[in-house]
């Protein structure tokens, strides 16, 4: 039998096939989820409508609750991936307001103050915005809180506004650029085009279920509060624009607290920094006992049972120390005769 030559051997015709099935899959979810992900969005707005008021700064709109009264002014800057509510959910706005003007803002990005893009909002951006507001509404100085990343944004307030803030309250921060894992990979966020994708598809969905577990480690070793378990509007938290600015500031937190670390011992305002002995998001040593050094005009309080969130569990604590920095506010009065 004599073999065909190979010159001979017709190669069949390459046939045109469709996108592989799991390619279209994938696309199917994707458009799924990011419609789920918008009417979610829209719905939790539509159960927690903004309760405080606007002023416009610039280009930012900023949404703050306002005690009212003639009393000093406190101003309570909340931390990342948070709101303005969280503050009000922990009472301390309540137990503070019979003597003093409590101001809680949603920070850009956050509840309902939105972002612009045309500006990098790093703590002394925010401190900037937060000085002009303080002014809007007629506010000389204030005295500053700040829980975890709005620590940062209250030393920048005391450190490039020192005649605007009367002292300064820190819970639960981060001070020193010591790398973190976390913080990176949670930033991912905040990348141009895949971030977008995530924030928009799966991110939100994927944050909704770790939530409980995420809480838990918050509030450790207390459990999570009733009031905050009931009130704080989860959903809200979980938009993809409010999730683009917790990844956009846990990208920046190495770099920003790199940035604050050697002007640390320039504060003179009365400083109170407050931790949980058993903070599972913060190394207390490292960062709160570490501050306390540099800051000459600083106290420091530890409390043993304690985790990140100390002013849900011990409101009374975070009262306590915003009359100690009033009176250690208060002009000293001189001794002489009548």
């Amino acid at each position: 039998m004599r073999l065909a030559s190979r010159q001979n051997v017709r190669k069949p015709a390459r046939i045109s096939r469709p996108l592989p099935v799991w390619l279209m899959a994938t696309g199917a979810c994707l458009a799924a989820s990011a419609f789920y992900v918008q009417w979610r969005s829209r719905r939790a707005e539509r159960r927690n409508p903004p309760t405080g008021k606007f002023m416009h700064i610039k280009e930012t709109r900023l949404h703050y609750t306002d005690s009212g009264g003639t009393g000093p002014a406190v101003l309570l800057l909340h931390g990342n991936g948070s709101m303005a509510n969280e503050m009000e959910c922990s009472g301390i706005i309540d137990k503070l307001a019979s003597r003093y003007r409590v101001l809680s803002f949603d920070r850009p990005g956050y509840g309902y103050s939105n972002r612009p893009k045309s500006v990098r909002w790093t703590p002394g951006e925010q401190a900037d915005l937060f000085r002009a507001a303080l002014r809007e509404l007629g506010i000389s100085s204030a005295l500053v809180l700040g829980h975890s990343w709005g620590t940062l944004v209250a030393l920048e307030l005391a450190l490039r506004h020192p005649g605007d803030v009367r002292g300064v309250l820190l819970v639960g921060g981060f001070y020193f650029p010591i790398p973190r894992w976390d913080a990176a990979a949670l930033s991912l966020g905040a990348v141009p085009l895949i971030g977008h994708v995530l924030r928009y598809t799966i991110a939100p969905l994927v944050a909704a279920a770790l939530a409980p577990t995420a809480l838990r480690m918050l509030f450790s070793p207390r459990p999570v509060s009733e009031r905050f378990a009931r009130q704080f509007p989860i959903d809200l938290a979980l938009r993809p624009g409010q999730m683009f600015a917790s990844a956009e500031e846990l990208g920046m937190l190495v770099p920003a607290t790199a940035a604050l670390e050697t002007r640390y011992q320039d504060i003179r305002q009365p400083t109170i920094i407050v931790a949980g002995a058993a903070d599972r998001i913060v190394d207390v040593a490292d960062q709160s006992v570490r501050l306390h050094d540099a800051i000459a005009t600083s106290e420091l309080y530890i409390l043993p049972n304690d985790g990140h969130m100390i002013h849900h569990h011990a409101p009374l604590t975070i009262v306590q120390a915003i009359e100690r920095l009033f009176e250690r506010s208060q002009p000293s009065r001189a001794v002489g005769t009548n």
